[in-house]
């Protein structure tokens, strides 16, 4: 593969000097080499004449980006949920409070933490709840918003320029989303949280559209939605990515119960690999194989261990792991097909209590 490199003996030579002096001597690796390229294209930019507004707009997002991949990766293994819904939800809204209870129950009971775009109504309720010492501030500066609600502590506060940096790292450091009630940015990130795993563009995860029973606002949105179903331009499967709730008990067994067995998942070459907590046993593959056929590209899933570039980067190399050529558009088939891996793995916890 040609070297992404300015094409000057020297200046190559002298960036790949630089990125090796700067490495701490731990990750003279690829990620060194990933680095190499950052300043290469950072040096294009000034040899493509970029102006002066598209410099600045890189280099913010570059700047928000790296400070909070930092933030988030002193808890990456403490799984998170991500509350989104409306600035102006007042805080006698049973909303408001059904918010703050969720975030609550998530923190004391399923031991996660909470991320929230730091403002007040919904993301407040969401703040408070998770109490400063586990929620996560992903703020967006607006004229209006000038301040982020009182409960997120500074050291887990993130101010965002932009807003596609923003949804970004909401995307990227959450493993679950609640949906309440909101305006305009509600359903923008509604819609591209849905897109996104529709598209395979974001791993699966679990989604819950939650409001107190009788508000009526997320059965409307529905009613939407299996228009565009109706009309074809969604499959029925799709409707699998989501699910409406309307307690905080739900909700986190919703969210919970898509981690009773699968951990997380990665492509290796051509194939989609599943990591999970319970190895299944040969039958269950079998079945596996009879009842999810329609999601393969071609061939038959299979029980493998972990490949040699997962052990060499440490990636959960002790976990089991199933392995399908994935045909990368059924993914409201492949939502079901975890959803019964999972039931697998709490039946069999069930029997084992008994």
């Amino acid at each position: 593969m040609r070297p992404y490199e300015l094409g000057d003996a020297d200046l190559d030579a002298r960036i790949r000097s630089l990125a090796v002096d700067a490495d701490t001597g731990l990750r003279q690796d690829e990620a060194t080499g990933l680095v190499e390229e950052m300043m290469v294209t950072a040096l294009k930019l000034l040899r493509d004449d970029a102006t002066r507004g598209d410099l600045k707009l890189i280099n913010a997002a570059l700047k928000e980006m790296r400070y909070s991949f930092l933030v988030f990766s002193r808890y990456r293994d403490t799984h998170k949920l991500t509350v989104f819904g409306s600035a102006r939800t007042p805080p006698d809204d049973p909303n408001y409070r059904l918010a703050a209870e969720l975030a609550q129950h998530m923190v004391d009971e399923r031991g996660w933490m909470v991320v929230t775009g730091a403002g007040p109504g919904i993301m407040e309720a969401g703040s408070m709840g998770a109490g400063e010492e586990y929620g996560f501030g992903v703020k967006i500066r607006l004229p209006f918003e000038a301040e982020p609600n009182p409960y997120i502590h500074s050291s887990r506060l993130v101010n965002f320029k932009y807003f596609f940096t923003r949804k970004l790292i909401f995307m990227k450091e959450s493993h679950a989303f609640a949906l309440f009630p909101g305006g305009f940015g509600t359903l923008d990130e509604t819609f591209e949280l849905v897109t996104l795993i529709q598209t395979g563009k974001s791993d699966l995860h679990p989604i819950v559209l939650i409001e107190a029973p009788g508000t009526g606002y997320w059965e409307r949105w529905l009613e939407f939605v299996r228009g565009l179903m109706d009309r074809r331009m969604i499959l029925p499967d799709d409707l699998r990515l989501f699910r409406l709730v309307t307690s905080v008990e739900e909700a986190a067994d919703e969210i919970c119960r898509f981690y009773a067995n699968y951990h997380s998942q990665r492509y290796i070459r051509d194939r989609l690999v599943l990591r999970l907590l319970h190895e299944p046993t040969p039958e269950q593959v079998a079945a596996l194989n009879e009842d999810f056929s329609d999601v393969l590209a071609e061939g038959t899933i299979e029980a493998v261990p972990a490949s040699p570039v997962e052990v060499r980067e440490r990636d959960v190399p002790h976990l089991a792991r199933l392995s399908l050529h994935f045909d990368r558009r059924s993914f409201g088939r492949l939502r079901a097909m975890i959803d019964h891996l999972n039931d697998l793995a709490l039946a069999e916890e069930g029997r084992s209590a008994e």
